[in-house]
């Protein structure tokens, strides 16, 4: 569910027609129709103009929306758009910093929604033996989460039940059952 910024000033800088508070409307409806979901978004920092405040509604958002998974980008400027002609660029290393901030804000988050899954037993897919450690597969939950555990190869392709015994940040680990 995309979102790219928390901020209404940058969202109708960018065209979008959506706001914030119209934004976390949505993710509670989708919440409360389907109470397991994992939400993932598009967040970009950097986008001309956007200033210190415009940051901090962007990481109130993500600290309400508690997304499962972001994919995060820097803006960088694109020939022929209006906002590479805009004059309010902002510096690469602030650029940067704000990325570390936002990147500060959803770790914490997604660690947390891993830690629901601790000592569950979940279906997966498993895609494929691990390139390190060829006693470990690596599948993926229903809800997107990447899922490693030691296995027999024959089992690539297939639905698995794994009880998920060591939850991180950007994965689960967990034990065939």
């Amino acid at each position: 569910l995309p979102v790219q910024s928390g901020s209404n000033r940058i969202l109708k800088a960018m065209n979008r027609n959506y706001t914030k508070e119209g934004y976390l409307t949505l993710v509670d409806k989708i919440r409360k129709a389907v109470p397991n979901i994992a939400l993932t978004t598009d967040i970009i920092v950097g986008f001309p103009g956007e200033t210190e405040d415009d940051v901090k509604e962007t990481l109130d958002l993500v600290q309400k929306a508690k997304y499962d998974s972001a994919f995060t980008f820097l803006y960088s400027v694109r020939e022929g758009t209006k906002a590479a002609e805009m004059k309010e660029q902002i510096p690469d290393n602030i650029k940067h910093e704000r990325f570390q901030k936002l990147l500060d804000t959803l770790y914490p988050i997604f660690y947390d929604n891993n830690l629901k899954y601790k000592d569950k037993i979940v279906e997966v897919l498993v895609e494929e033996v691990s390139k390190t450690d060829g006693s470990m597969l690596t599948g993926r939950t229903r809800t997107n989460k990447l899922i490693h555990f030691k296995g027999n190869n024959d089992l690539v392709g297939n639905f698995v039940k794994v009880k998920v015994t060591n939850p991180k940040t950007f994965t689960l680990e967990g034990e065939l059952i």
